[in-house]
């Protein structure tokens, strides 16, 4: 079958590497594509942000199969339009993508589903956000409603901060686009966790769990970016959480949108944070997540593609999933002034050395492919994928062959997975 893969990122990179090991996949292309990804399929360019350039991509392709990356595919109803036509895809539909692209309505659904989440104010004004800050303690966490690209939530420790947020956001200062709309959030402390599931509208099938590193700097400093590193291990989760988690946040989101006449096919991405209280969730995501599928898929050893299959046709209950024991780790390498302004067009070198070491794997983020060379084109630039039968030896693989690799403005965090290793200590 020819699957078409939606997308130019690390995430994406990830997704044709597990399904071209499918042996269901006879032609795989992907659009855009990146450097790295030209490796693994036929790489068309795409619009990402303009529908009509995706559809006449699809039209000219033609595939059994669309697997929609990124979010902005989604919020502008791509989906949408490939059922409306017949197509099979695999991602939801702008509607019930709303999880992800309104953080408003994703509140009031778990309000309404009782699922638990932190307190908050949806605000359409900015007095309205002024006003409601004195129901919070600080910190207090304001965010963008609308999609941010990972950069519109702003912890602030100070009324004065959180005042300066509210009006940034609703200037356009911040994020470059008016918000009409934000949230005032109680904050929350504790540890974060990625939890990704399949769902086919009724059923839900999980994926292993990760804890991704949102941070710029070492020791979660810094701004937040679309994410710096993540690890994934078994011990991350107890079988008797995983169960609730499934139950009570997963299952209850996907029963939720069916209930409310807006089936969610895809993957549901409940981003996590694990209270004294109990876990709340932060976010809904209405995608695989960057870099989280770059640590959960090369520890896949089931066929991703007869999963995707399953969930476009209703039968996931049916699949069965094998996962390899021990632990992944991915290092993203980024460039220096991510996650605001950087220079782009460095060449990047070591990259056929690291990729030797035993477990490694490089997914590339920000890459094109000029003249037989690898050149920098975004923020976050790669990343270093390590598998392990511990936490600590993927780490070490990782950070291994991180040292292999160079290029102008290099920059990366060099403790992925702290917390994890301080419990083991």
């Amino acid at each position: 079958m020819k699957v078409l893969v939606i997308g130019s990122g690390g995430r994406e990179h990830a997704l044709c590497r597990a399904v071209r090991r499918s042996p269901r996949v006879t032609e795989l292309v992907c659009a855009p594509g990146n450097g790295g990804i030209a490796a693994e399929a036929r790489c068309v360019p795409a619009n990402q942000k303009d529908l009509n350039d995706l559809l006449r991509v699809v039209a000219a392709e033609n595939p059994d199969l669309t697997v929609i990356g990124p979010e902005v595919p989604l919020a502008l109803g791509l989906a949408d339009e490939l059922i409306h036509r017949g197509l099979r895809v695999f991602g939801p539909t702008s509607k019930a993508a709303m999880l992800e692209t309104s953080k408003g309505f994703a509140k009031r659904f778990m309000q309404r589903h009782n699922i638990p989440t932190a307190n908050y104010a949806v605000c359409a004004s900015q007095a309205e956000a002024l006003e409601s800050l004195d129901l919070f303690h600080l910190p207090v966490v304001i965010k963008a409603d609308g999609l941010a690209a990972g950069k519109g939530v702003l912890i602030c420790e100070s009324k004065q901060q959180a005042q300066e947020a509210i009006a940034g956001l609703f200037s356009g200062r911040l994020l470059g686009s008016v918000e009409t709309s934000i949230i005032v959030e109680e904050f929350l402390t504790g540890e974060e966790l990625s939890f990704l599931v399949l769902s086919d509208g009724k059923h839900v099938a999980p994926l292993a769990p990760a804890q991704d590193h949102k941070r710029l700097g070492e020791g979660d400093t810094g701004p937040n970016t679309g994410g710096m590193g993540v690890y994934s291990t078994d011990a991350m989760l107890d079988p008797e959480m995983r169960a609730w988690l499934l139950h009570h946040i997963a299952q209850k989101t996907i029963d939720g949108m069916a209930a409310e006449d807006t089936p969610f096919v895809g993957v549901l991405y409940c981003g996590l944070m694990m209270t004294a209280r109990g876990p709340m969730v932060l976010e809904f995501n209405a995608r695989f997540g960057d870099p989280e599928t770059q640590a959960i898929l090369p520890r896949m050893e089931s066929d991703l593609m007869e999963a995707l299959e399953a969930c476009v046709e209703g039968r996931l209950s049916e699949t069965e999933f094998r996962w390899k024991p021990g632990a992944s780790a991915c290092v993203v390498a980024a460039s220096e002034g991510y996650p605001g302004s950087y220079t782009t067009g460095h060449k990047i070198s070591g990259l056929d050395a690291a990729v030797r070491l035993p477990g490694v794997e490089i997914f590339h983020a920000g890459t094109s492919l000029v003249n037989g060379e690898y050149l920098t084109s975004g923020g976050r630039v790669l990343g270093v994928t390590a598998t392990g039968d511990s936490l600590e030896h993927a780490l070490e693989a990782a950070y291994e062959a991180m040292k292999l690799i160079s290029f102008e403005g290099m920059i990366y965090r060099r403790d992925i997975g702290h917390r994890a290793l301080k419990k083991t200590t």
